[in-house]
């Protein structure tokens, strides 16, 4: 007997939204899953936020439609949806107390005093600030502030959760706790999120999966090991964590690799259907820590590029290297301090960079 495949949390079906001639969203479609934790990763301006308030309701699209649980809202009213909204700015009202900011949702709703005191309290305790309920949001840290908005959004049970950059004003330690937070948060409460962020640390730490957008539209979807080691395009590539891009053309095609050269003094060995014909260019994409380096030519095998290391960074765990290719393109190195230990790569020394054929990313130079 066949099941019946279970409807997305929201899909997103072509849509479009355009200001005159300008396409901030071009033709977004996409299913999220019951209780999935989705990012979607951007540069400002790719239209990761505009998409975010049509599915808020707070904007309404040019064309195309909006599902949440198989049933269409586009051109629904905000309060008409069921979604929690969590903004960069946490909007907490001053003259209210913690408790009485959180309710406000609930008294707008027409909920009764006790139910609204009991959502209140057991939502001040799924962000451990029950204590604080008598507070003004002027005697919060930020954190406490950030948690405030959350409780906020969860306390009448959206079905969908939308949070806007919530963590863009906090400093980096405080920042990477709440992070924490929240995805602790979800896995307890099963909710559905949608989360927009233009920091990649933060989409790969907490997402089930990223949407990855780039001039209005979406490049490419999948969890922060598919984007990081599969990257579908260049931009995605370089997008996705520390990459190098080494500039080359096409030497020699055979039937199953090609050879590509990287200036006069080295080359690489390719998937052939990858690149175009002899003499295109291309752009090898190779990750900072895919890179092996030495005083010694090897037998293994892979590529080996002549370099001259121009600077060299300890970072307590790691050590990263700025090195130099003959033709003067520059590359990221980063090694692991253990197997680094006893080794002395120091600036202007000449150097051999050790590079695995299955490691290298190919991407066709328009």
């Amino acid at each position: 007997m066949k099941m019946d495949t279970p409807l997305p949390a929201v899909r997103l079906m072509d849509l479009h939204k355009r200001y005159g001639d300008f396409a901030a969203v071009d033709g977004v479609s996409l299913d999220v899953r019951k209780g999935e934790f989705l990012t979607f990763l951007g540069s400002s301006g790719s239209g990761k936020t505009t998409t975010l308030n049509m599915i808020a309701g707070f904007d309404d699209p040019t064309s195309g439609q909006i599902l949440l649980n198989g049933g269409a809202v586009t051109g629904l009213p905000p309060q008409k949806r069921n979604i929690g909204m969590v903004f960069q700015r946490y909007t907490l009202f001053p003259h209210m107390t913690v408790a009485e900011n959180v309710g406000f949702p609930l008294s707008v709703r027409r909920l009764s005093k006790d139910e609204v005191n009991s959502r209140v309290l057991d939502a001040l305790r799924l962000v451990q600030l029950d204590r604080f309920a008598g507070r003004r949001p002027s005697q919060l840290s930020g954190g406490q502030q950030q948690r405030v908005a959350l409780a906020r959004a969860l306390v009448y049970e959206p079905q969908l959760l939308l949070m806007d950059e919530p963590l863009g004003a906090l400093d980096k330690k405080l920042r990477e706790e709440i992070q924490i937070e929240i995805r602790k948060l979800h896995h307890r409460l099963g909710v559905t999120i949608l989360y927009v962020t233009h920091d990649q640390e933060e989409a790969l730490r907490m997402s089930d999966r990223i949407a990855v957008f780039e001039h209005g539209r979406i490049v490419q979807v999948g969890s922060g090991e598919d984007l990081y080691h599969c990257p579908a395009t260049a931009f995605v590539a370089g997008f996705i964590g520390n990459s190098n891009f080494l500039r080359g053309s096409v030497a020699e095609r055979r039937s199953d690799a090609a050879i590509v050269k990287l200036g006069e003094n080295s080359a690489v060995c390719v998937p052939v259907d990858a690149v175009g014909g002899v003499g295109s260019e291309v752009r090898i994409m190779i990750r900072p820590e895919e890179i092996k380096l030495s005083h010694a030519l090897s037998d293994a095998a892979g590529a080996v590029i002549p370099v001259t290391v121009r600077e060299r960074i300890f970072l307590g765990d790691t050590i990263s290297y700025e090195v130099a290719t003959r033709d003067g393109q520059s590359v990221l190195v980063r090694e692991d301090r253990a197997r680094n230990q006893g080794r002395c790569v120091g600036p202007g020394t000449d150097a051999y960079m050790h590079i695995a054929i299955n490691q290298n990313r190919v991407y066709k130079k328009y």
